[in-house]
């Protein structure tokens, strides 16, 4: 190994899918349980640009590593430390899903996403220890098995001309074997308007053109619309073979998404956002996406995402985490993938040049032939660069 130095619902399907569906089953067959008396001796953050890396030791001197969200890393680390540090130091660790799940109770006035983030950090830090102790893979300590995952090409930009996007993804289709593609339609939280006049309805053809009819073509809204307006997008998405629509209307709305659900063809997913596991009953239960879309990192880490994943596979719909970025996210949801029944036929994978993202760890994350080769070796299956490390922010909490 490379490293370094030292478901949709109940409505008809649509008349072109391109996405291959996969298959659900109503039970999840994965063991959540981890090994009794793993005393934490401590936790240490260390932050750099976007990203925060958690190391979790116990008082045997066995380590786990793991990463809060990504983005504003700094406030993440800060509320590891203060709120989620104290809960957990010299603990018994017997279920890491109870204890997250006491976590988010002891600070239940703080019910929002930085909680959440930090504890993504500890808690997938904790999942590493104990795989690293049975000399397993998270992915087999959750149920599953090790395998290549196909990637789909997740576009970021919305300053980029629909002729330069389709030029690049059909590029990217000859050097590294994408099947699969999602760009950004719309603008962020947009009312209703495009990133510019005519980009979406430009966009869409001209990539569909690009890549030929056999290759999956999905969109992300990013809470651009309104129900009537997603409902007009949705068609000429339908019209174009489109297979997947991402958070058409603001992730909070959950009627208007309802509502574009129910009316489209086309598959609507969502759920990237949230971090209550209660307001994700709710979207299952109400059937606003045909995909659910939970984040590792948001939602605060694997045993929470898998509450999720049984919640969705139980009412029959797929589950395609969200892992926007190459960062240790994105390692995350490929051993949760691997694991549950209604994953998703493709993992998310950023095409764009996250040079921050790729020094973090070894071997980097690469497509080939439209695959993502799985990480091999015990927990995670990665190796921390230690000059990142060094060049890092170091935060201790307990006794190192």
């Amino acid at each position: 190994m490379e490293g370094f130095p030292a478901g949709t619902g109940t409505r008809r399907p649509p008349a072109v899918r391109i996405c291959p569906r996969p298959r659900v089953h109503q039970k999840l067959s994965f063991s959540d349980r981890v090994s009794a008396h793993v005393r934490i001796r401590s936790i240490e953050t260390f932050t750099k640009g976007h990203v925060s890396l958690v190391r979790v030791m116990d008082e045997d001197g066995a380590e786990g590593w793991g990463q809060t969200a990504p983005y504003n890393a700094d406030i993440s680390a800060l509320v590891l430390h203060r709120q989620v540090a104290p809960h957990v130091l010299k603990a018994d660790v017997q279920d890491i899903d109870s204890l997250a799940e006491r976590i988010i109770e002891a600070e239940y006035k703080y019910p929002g996403s930085y909680v959440c983030r930090a504890l993504a950090g500890l808690e997938t830090a904790l999942w590493d220890l104990e795989a690293k102790r049975q000399n397993r893979s998270v992915c087999e300590l959750i149920g599953g098995k090790p395998r290549a995952l196909p990637a789909y090409g997740s576009s970021m930009r919305r300053d980029i001309k629909p002729e330069d996007e389709a030029s690049r993804l059909k590029a990217l289709m000859s050097s590294h074997g994408y099947r699969a593609f999602k760009i950004r339609i719309g603008s962020v939280c947009g009312h209703d308007a495009d990133e510019w006049p005519g980009r979406t309805e430009a966009l869409v053809p001209a990539v569909r053109k690009a890549v030929g009819e056999k290759t999956s073509l999905l969109v992300d809204g990013n809470s651009c619309y309104t129900p009537k307006k997603a409902i007009e997008v949705g068609r000429m998405l339908e019209a174009n073979g489109g297979c997947h629509f991402e958070e058409p209307c603001p992730y909070w709305e959950l009627e208007w998404t309802a509502e574009v659900a129910a009316a489209l063809d086309v598959p609507v997913a969502g759920g990237e956002q949230d971090t209550d596991l209660a307001q994700f009953k709710r979207m299952i239960r109400m059937r606003a996406v045909d995909v659910v879309q939970p984040d590792v990192c948001y939602l605060g880490g694997i045993a929470r995402t898998l509450r999720v994943a049984r919640m969705a596979a139980e009412a029959g719909i797929p589950c395609v985490p969200h892992s926007a970025n190459r960062s240790m996210v994105t390692v995350f949801t490929m051993h949760l993938m691997a694991a549950i029944p209604n994953a998703g036929p493709y993992v998310e994978f950023s095409i764009e040049p996250d040079a921050w993202a790729d020094e973090i760890f070894a071997p980097a994350l690469k497509v080939r032939d439209g695959n993502i080769p799985f990480p091999a070796g015990p927990g995670w299956g990665v190796t921390v660069n230690p000059a990142w490390l060094g060049s890092a922010k170091r935060e201790v909490s307990g006794r190192v």
